[in-house]
């Protein structure tokens, strides 16, 4: 009955594109509701692929079984298939009476979210990533900790400088990259950063954009235009070029550090860590690489350091797609560390209950009516609860000041930290592009129009007032030693005057 797995097949890609488009027609109003039926959605898409791909086999009829079927039906009495299939239909139910039937069209339909169905994203995100809009990067903050010679930075300044892999800033030095310990941070840090972007964007194509990157980073390899991870000829050429914080600063290149001055640094030759690293340093210089023992251990440590930049590239890239995450985690944690435990612990019970559903009955009546009402008479701004934030907090960030920007179609944004964060935002500069103005980070705090026009057109009376002639610059001297600019020299000598 190839004929008839055909049509339930292609049956079951209708229901799955109906219960698509039923998820799709409303718009969720919270993060977590959204965040569901994005996985539901993807869910769903992937059903249609498996469908289609047992769906394509049975069309290329690669043994012939399903012409076979047609021709049998088309050639004979098409009743006396019907009825041989029918026989067929009523012996499977005689042996089986009690097999309970189906429907189908229930399958894909939207389900409400109770205890029989609960949500799919309940069991994919800790309470601190609420729903995927902050990043819980403690158990990597523990492994950075425990990893040697790195700066022992805090929760909020890892946040900053985790991605951040230049010796003396976030990272380490390049012979310290090279240990397994650091190799398995990077890796764990990696995968988390990973599965967060796949959880959190299950509708897109999230391996095409991997493989991109891969090939990318496979092409500065090869290159050799890997920041911090050229070759040794190259890298000393960097070095040598090196640009310092300060005239009086020296660098050391068997640490791979910087000294403040010229005594600092002499004072670094007789401690151990400069001494070990000179001799690793001597050790790698002294490996003849004609020979096969060399150039085998040259390469496998140009494999190892290949793996260790591919993790490097790969987490920078993956923070810069997540950018709006990683700030709103940095904002997060400062404003968790201004709170009282108390608060922490009312927040968090909050968050759980939500999860479970366990909250009071009214509010559940409330739900079910469609109408939940919420005691807001300060009209405060939601949290990502959907509650009121505490008025502490509602006067601590200033949300009572409201800022008007006419650049940005006269939208107003209440706090200055939501004021001075959208001077970066994407709708101020192409509204300024708009208006001719190409340089858009000379125009932080201007918000009219006719006030930005007016700096612009000054600019651009300053720069041309600046433009120097060059024929002003150079002097000239004719015969009788007067002196005066090359172009008054050379409207004389063609007009014969000198």
């Amino acid at each position: 009955m190839i004929v008839e797995d055909q049509r339930f097949i292609h049956e079951d890609l209708e229901r799955l594109e109906q219960g698509i488009a039923d998820r799709m027609l409303e718009e969720p109003k919270n993060i977590r509701d959204r965040l569901n039926r994005d996985h539901e959605v993807a869910q769903l898409l992937d059903q249609i692929q498996r469908q289609s791909a047992d769906l394509l086999p049975l069309y290329e009829d690669k043994n012939g079984l399903r012409s076979k079927e047609i021709l049998q039906i088309s050639s004979g009495d098409p009743f006396e298939e019907f009825y041989r299939q029918l026989s067929r239909i009523k012996d499977h139910h005689a042996r089986y009476p009690n097999e309970q039937a189906e429907n189908p069209e229930q399958w894909y339909r939207p389900r409400k979210n109770d205890e029989q169905h609960p949500y799919i994203v309940d069991n994919l995100f800790t309470g601190e990533e609420a729903f995927g809009r902050f990043f819980d990067l403690h158990a990597c903050h523990e492994l950075f900790l425990n990893l040697p010679n790195v700066k022992r930075h805090g929760y909020m300044q890892y946040l900053e400088v985790f991605d951040d892999f230049q010796p003396g800033k976030g990272g380490v030095k390049r012979a310290d990259k090279l240990t397994d310990q650091y190799f398995r941070y990077l890796g764990e840090l990696m995968d988390y950063l990973e599965s967060f972007m796949r959880r959190t964007r299950p509708l897109e194509n999230l391996d095409k954009v991997f493989d991109g990157w891969q090939k990318e980073f496979e092409t500065a390899w090869e290159k050799d235009e890997v920041p911090g991870w050229q070759k040794e000829s190259k890298a000393k050429i960097n070095a040598s070029a090196r640009t310092l914080s300060t005239p009086e600063a020296v660098w050391c290149e068997a640490c791979e550090k910087e000294f403040k001055n010229e005594n600092v640094y002499k004072g670094h030759l007789n401690g151990r860590k400069h001494i070990k690293a000179v001799e690793l340093l001597a050790k790698r210089e002294e490996t003849p690489e004609d020979t096969p023992d060399g150039l085998l251990a040259k390469t496998a440590h140009r494999l190892r350091e290949r793996a260790v930049a591919e993790r490097e590239l790969r987490i920078k890239k993956l923070v810069n797609a997540m950018k709006v995450e990683r700030d709103d985690t940095r904002v997060n944690v400062e404003r968790r560390q201004g709170m009282t435990e108390r608060e922490r612990q009312q927040e968090l019970e909050n968050f759980y209950n939500m999860m479970s559903g366990s909250a009071n009955k009214d509010d559940k009546d409330e739900k079910e009516e469609g109408e939940e009402k919420l005691y807001n008479p300060l009209k405060l701004p939601l949290a990502w609860d959907g509650k009121p934030i505490p008025f502490w907090l509602y006067r601590l960030h200033g949300l009572g000041q409201e800022f008007p920007c006419e650049i940005c179609g006269n939208f107003v944004y209440r706090g200055r930290r939501a004021f001075d964060k959208h001077f970066n935002e994407t709708n101020h500069i192409t509204n300024l592009k708009r208006l001719g103005i190409t340089e858009t980070y000379l125009f932080r705090d201007i918000t009219s129009i006719e006030e930005a026009l007016r700096l612009w057109e000054k600019i651009q009376r300053d720069r041309k007032a600046k433009e120097v002639d060059d024929g002003a610059i150079v002097q000239m001297e004719d015969a009788e030693g007067n002196v005066m600019p090359e172009k008054v020299y050379l409207d004389l000598q063609k007009q014969g005057l000198l």
